[in-house]
């Protein structure tokens, strides 16, 4: 049986919850979208996301930080 999280296991990783559970999920849908799980692997696309996440493996960036925005403006 996997170990469960906590909230704080992720404190330091992210400003608020409410970041995590967005960047978990949008990485949980990339797994379940690629369809690999891993050979042998029971774990769930979530339950991969958040493993990533405290190892230190995903990445991002606040959007409001960035010099450059993150779309095009087109003016119509």
């Amino acid at each position: 049986m996997p170990t469960p999280y906590c909230v704080d296991d992720f404190s330091q990783s992210f400003d608020s919850l409410y970041r995590l559970v967005i960047v978990a999920a949008a990485r949980s849908n990339q797994l379940a979208s690629a369809g690999t799980h891993g050979f042998g692997s029971l774990a769930k696309p979530t339950v991969r996301a958040l493993e990533e996440v405290i190892e230190g493996k995903l990445q991002w960036a606040d959007t409001d930080e960035l010099d450059e925005p993150p779309f095009d403006e087109e003016e119509e």
